[in-house]
């Protein structure tokens, strides 16, 4: 077989082609270059207009402001170690003290009110903290939204949605826990962003990546020990990651190992590293606060015995209990109080006008009954009788003489209950004064125990159980529980204990081998926490909000209200354009989804036409004899395509920007949509974490509009973006940085052109 070969020419650019793929790789790398300045141009302009913010005024106003009261308060508590009851976890306000304390405040100031002022009081040092937690929000923001687009145009303008904004900025200028939260929060979406960056690079498994892994748990742990509203993005990195396993385990180039390897990883360093650093900053947290304090009373008798200066605390008290005793009762349900009265009436229109009984969550000398039998007046001094399951007793109210009583009278606010009253002058009363004492799961003759004795008190008359609703008295009641008295004698609220017990005939014995450990009172801590959350309803004149107020800025939050204001409201050119950018990405991408399924389906259609074009026209076979046509080519020099059947369009994958601010989206669902289904008290602050990620979103899709556009112009509509949100902060930015004069609804005010709708009261 002879084959006829034609030499190729020898090629006079062979030089020159190598020189040409050199220049590439060159240019990237100058490209990458400018790139990376302009990157660390842009964050350090971040950096210095945030801080220059952010600091501006940030001792200003010298007094305390909105929520400082409290959480001052409890930042001097745990430099105290005073032990104090909040629905919140432990680590915002740890942080808190702690930033007081290095900074050289001592703990004394009493923070009892907004308005009070601090004088020579330390209290900067804890303002400069959270300022500066706060401020490092934007960085992150920036940084967050270059990395999700290799955008410097979408970072820039997300950034500046979040420094501009005057509520962010005034939230962040606070004794607060909202800057701590938020910065946490930032942080962890912060490095899920690198770590998956990471992985994409193939930097798996390297120190870069681990450090990330552990940096974004370590924040995760953070969030959630701050307010359990850091579960919202606990779970939007859990889908995130999740969503990432996904795609590792769809790629077939990799073995099934490698997502084992990933699982395994991310296991270690998202949930179980996590749950150790929670679970340690509650030890801390219950370690430092070892004295007693004015939340004793919401936690069990048991709990209360391992903190310093409580009565029960090494305490040494009868066993038994006995006729005669006087003793404190405690509702057993998690943050039950203490049965107590005074000598305050019920209302008139409140059933019978008789003393009112009720439960208090702290100690105090009117928390005290003494113990007497049903048809006696007094207790013989020289003899001693037990009380044991199922004796009839009277249960006489130390400071007031009157016995606890029922009858058939509707309770005050839980009406299918009996009302329950302090009835009677020095003992004597009537018939409805007559309690069953029972022993949950008592046997006939068992005596009643301090602490350890779970008792119902069974009215004789009525056949109702004395109980604790939960439900909260108006003011008449000082805003204490109510007590009443129910049918249903198994209600789980009606269980009680005996915590205090003082009498002259019994022995006592060491209460210390009922001290529970530190994964006991863990759990107690977190139930009683939980069921404060679930309690807290809005008192009576307290200005609250509702979710669908928050996006539209339709009502702000007063921080200061004296000759000083301060008043928390967002800017409302941020806000408003954040709710207009918000819709749009709903419109482009469900415009995007549609146009990518019917790509799918035609590229569907063209794959069956060429299968089926294949089978009717197979390729000829090639003959022996034939010879190899050649070409007289050179080799460095690209041939021309020969001619063939047009390929099916491959699938295409929704735009890097397109995927970054879904996940934007979804985190903003996440951090707002759920207060719609909570029952507790809301604020206008609540909305803020939800704000942040619509703010870098906007940033996103703002960017993602222009892009087809001619580079000048996205310029030129970037900067008028930017001097309209300088502007608008520069106008808006005395609400944050402090108001003098006449109120804005008064036309000599200098914020009365400013006052865009009736709702706000600055």
């Amino acid at each position: 077989m002879a084959a006829s070969v034609v030499k190729a020419s020898k090629c006079s650019r062979r030089g020159s082609t190598k020189e040409l793929a050199k220049n590439p790789a060159k240019n990237a790398s100058d490209s990458s270059n400018k790139a990376n300045w302009n990157w660390g141009l842009l964050l350090a302009t971040v950096f210095l207009i945030t801080f220059a913010t952010r600091f501006y005024k940030v001792t200003e106003p010298d007094h305390i402001c909105w929520d400082e009261t409290h959480f001052g308060k409890m930042g001097s508590w745990y430099i105290n170690r005073t032990f104090f009851f909040d629905v919140h976890p432990p680590l915002g306000k740890m942080l808190i003290g702690l930033s007081g304390y290095l900074t050289g405040y001592n703990g004394k100031f009493a923070f009892e009110k907004p308005g009070d002022k601090y004088n020579e009081t330390r209290y900067q040092g804890m303002r400069y903290f959270c300022t500066t937690l706060g401020a490092l929000i934007m960085p992150m923001g920036f940084d967050t939204v270059y990395d999700l687009t290799r955008s410097h145009e979408a970072a820039i303008l997300s950034a500046a949605y979040l420094v501009f904004d005057v509520g962010l900025l005034t939230l962040n200028q606070y004794i607060l826990l909202d800057p701590i939260l938020l910065f946490f929060m930032m942080a962890s979406i912060w490095g899920m962003v690198k770590i998956s960056k990471a992985t994409a690079d193939g930097a798996s498994y390297g120190l870069r990546w681990w450090a990330w892994l552990f940096f974004t748990g370590t924040m995760l742990a953070c969030t959630i020990s701050v307010k359990f509203v850091g579960l919202f993005v606990v779970l939007l990195v859990g889908l995130h990651t999740a969503t990432e396993l996904w795609l590792i385990l769809g790629d077939l180039e990799k073995p099934i190992w490698e997502t084992a390897k990933q699982v395994a990883c991310r296991a270690v360093t998202l949930i179980i590293w996590p749950v150790f650093l929670y679970t340690v900053f509650f030890y801390i947290h219950l370690s430092v606060l070892n004295r007693s304090g004015n939340g004793d009373g919401f936690y069990s008798s048991a709990f209360q015995s391992r903190l310093i200066g409580n009565s029960l605390y090494n305490a040494s008290m009868p066993r038994d209990v006995a006729y005669g005793s006087v003793v404190t009762i405690k509702n057993h349900k998690t943050g039950g109080g203490y049965l107590h009265s005074h000598f305050h009436l019920y209302p008139k229109g409140v059933g019978a006008r008789q003393q009112q009984i009720t439960t208090y969550t702290h100690k105090d000398e009117n928390n005290k009954f003494v113990i007497k039998p049903h048809n006696k007046q007094k207790v013989p001094k020289d003899k001693l009788q037990l009380l044991k399951h199922g004796d009839l007793i009277r249960l006489e109210h130390l400071m007031t003489k009157r016995n606890l009583h029922s009858h058939a009278e509707p309770s005050a606010m839980t009406k299918k209950h009996h009302q329950v009253t302090g009835y009677g002058e020095n003992g004597i009363g009537d018939v409805n004064d007559v309690w069953r004492v029972m022993v949950v799961g008592g046997k006939i003759n068992e005596t009643v125990h301090t602490v350890t004795s779970r008792l119902r008190f069974i009215h004789m008359v009525q056949n109702c159980a004395l109980t604790s609703s939960g439900k909260q008295l108006p003011k008449w009641g000082f805003e204490q529980q109510e007590v009443s008295c129910n049918p249903n004698i198994r209600d789980k609220n009606s269980q009680w204990n005996i915590e205090d017990n003082e009498h002259k005939l019994l022995p006592s014995v060491s209460f210390s081998i009922y001290a529970p450990g530190f994964f006991a009172r863990f759990l107690e801590s977190h139930a009683v926490m939980l069921q404060g959350n679930a309690g807290l309803k809005p008192k009576e004149g307290e200005v609250t909000s509702r979710p669908w107020q928050w996006p539209i800025n339709y009502k702000g939050q007063y921080f200061s209200g004296s000759q000083y204001r301060i008043y928390l409201l967002g800017n409302p050119v941020i806000w408003w354009s954040n709710l207009i950018f918000l819709g749009l990405f709903v419109v482009v991408f469900m415009y995007n989804a549609v146009v990518q399924q019917r790509r799918d389906g035609l590229a569907e259609a063209q794959a069956l036409v060429l299968a089926q074009e294949s089978r009717r026209s197979p390729c000829p076979a090639q003959s022996e004899d034939s010879e190899p046509s050649t070409t007289d080519v050179c080799s460095c020099c690209p041939t021309p395509p020969s001619p063939q059947k047009p390929e099916p369009e491959a699938p295409r994958q929704p735009s890097r920007s397109l995927q970054a601010a879904a996940w934007l989206f979804v985190g903003w669902v996440l951090h707002y949509l759920p207060f719609w289904a909570m029952g507790r008290v809301l604020y206008f602050h609540h909305y803020f974490p939800a704000l942040i990620f619509n703010s870098m979103l906007t940033g996103i899709i703002f960017n993602y509009i222009i892009r087809p556009l001619p580079k000048w112009i996205q310029h030129v509509l970037l900067g008028g973006v930017l001097s309209v949100l300088v502007y608008s902060f520069a106008v808006f930015s005395p609400l944050a940085y402090g108001m003098t004069g006449p109120m804005a609804n008064e036309p000599n005010s200098t914020m009365h052109k400013l006052k865009w709708l009736p709702t706000w009261e600055f």
